[in-house]
């Protein structure tokens, strides 16, 4: 059985979470206080950070990853796009998401973040989703009709925007529509944490 180390708080331990509630497998989450990490996390990972997913003698680390290899093990429903051409698109995309939106999370998620940095953070992702905007109008997901892992990387992110204090000028309305539909999944409610339901106003 596959064991997630998830932290209940950790956007990126979300996005795991979410994909192993959307395959609908057997599989143990195990929550790390992610101010108080046991010793085993950084022998598992050489960062000390979550998520990890272990399966048997596999130890996977960092969370597209993770989710990729997830998805390739399981396939149904699909979430990478089978086609080479447009897998390769999709990991670019998702590297693009953690270079220009996912390192302003990272400092939003810090303690130690002064509130210089906090502001230009926020207003990078504002600006980022806005960019992002156009692309889910006439869309029911990001690359189309069917979730993606596009989506699933956005998810955790869209779901904190107001305990991040981020606020979307109507230009970004698209998005705010488009993250109810991800929302309304059941898997993603089922891989919600007690701490993550409190987040979202």
């Amino acid at each position: 059985m596959m064991v997630l180390y998830s932290g209940n708080t950790c956007p990126f331990s979300q996005r795991c979470r979410f994909v192993l509630f959307e395959k609908g497998m057997d599989f143990e989450i195990r929550d790390i206080d992610l101010y108080h990490k046991p010793e085993d996390i950084s022998v598992m990972n050489p960062y000390g950070e979550v998520p990890i997913l272990v399966e048997r003698d596999l130890v996977l680390y960092e969370s597209n990853i993770i989710n990729e290899y997830i998805d390739e093990r399981f396939p149904h429903p699909q979430l990478m796009p089978p086609d080479p051409v447009e897998k390769a698109r999709t990991r670019l995309l998702l590297f693009n998401f953690e270079r220009e939106i996912f390192a302003s999370v990272k400092v939003l998620e810090k303690r130690e973040s002064s509130e210089r940095q906090l502001r230009t953070a926020r207003e990078t992702i504002k600006n980022r989703l806005v960019d992002l905007a156009p692309a889910v109008v006439n869309k029911k997901y990001l690359s189309g009709d069917s979730l993606s892992m596009l989506d699933v990387a956005l998810a955790p992110l869209l779901w904190r925007l107001s305990y991040y204090g981020i606020v979307l000028p109507a230009s970004g309305s698209p998005i705010l529509k488009y993250a109810e539909r991800v929302f309304s999944r059941p898997a993603f409610n089922e891989a919600l944490t007690p701490a993550e339901r409190v987040m979202r106003k």
